[in-house]
């Protein structure tokens, strides 16, 4: 048997899929939400690289109150990194959507921003941010009492901000180092 190549399907997934095939027992409407929120999603990622683009190239939008031209436009006025992996070890990573590490001329204290693009309408938790900080002072070896945060939240045409307590970054930055630790030991010992 010579079987079809089908190379134009190379690195694609199907949305009906064999191997997450719990699609088999939906009823048409739960098949139909759950292509919306796969379609969502994809729009999301695609509204992301337009916007990382957009910051990268120093193209901002119209003023309005979009979320997308806000995030755009705050980020390029405060001259943001988009993107940006934060490590502390192969088991704790993300990526910021964007960030920056800059004094604050008029308080002169060193200020890390975090703003991140939610497109969804689920409300998003300043939690994530937060891990991000945490990932940030680790990796950069930043003490979390000496400086201050901005963490920002761009969803559903608005700006959620957030002053992150110090004290809750650094609890973040023990557990992460604990978990490490408990994860580096298991795969040493093959669990």
């Amino acid at each position: 048997m010579r079987f079809n190549q089908h190379s134009e399907l190379k690195d694609k997934h199907s949305f009906l899929s064999a191997s997450k095939y719990h699609w088999v027992n939906y009823t048409p409407e739960k098949l139909l939400e759950s292509y919306s929120r796969a379609s969502a999603a994809a729009r999301g990622s695609a509204l992301h690289a337009f916007a990382h683009q957009a910051i990268q190239l120093g193209i901002k939008l119209p003023n309005t109150q979009q979320t997308l031209n806000l995030y755009v436009n705050d980020c390029i006025g405060y001259r943001m990194q988009t993107e940006q992996p934060l490590m502390y070890s192969e088991n704790a990573f993300g990526t910021a959507d964007a960030i920056n590490f800059q004094r604050n001329l008029i308080t002169d204290a060193m200020v890390l921003r975090i703003f991140d693009l939610k497109n969804g309408v689920t409300p998003a938790s300043f939690t994530q941010l937060e891990v991000y900080a945490a990932y940030f002072c680790l990796e950069y070896k930043i003490r979390p009492m000496e400086i201050e945060y901005d963490l920002r939240i761009y969803q559903n045409d608005d700006i959620e901000m957030h002053d992150a307590d110090p004290e809750d970054i650094a609890y973040i930055m023990d557990r992460i180092k604990e978990f490490d630790k408990l994860i580096k030991r298991a795969q040493e010992e093959g669990v």
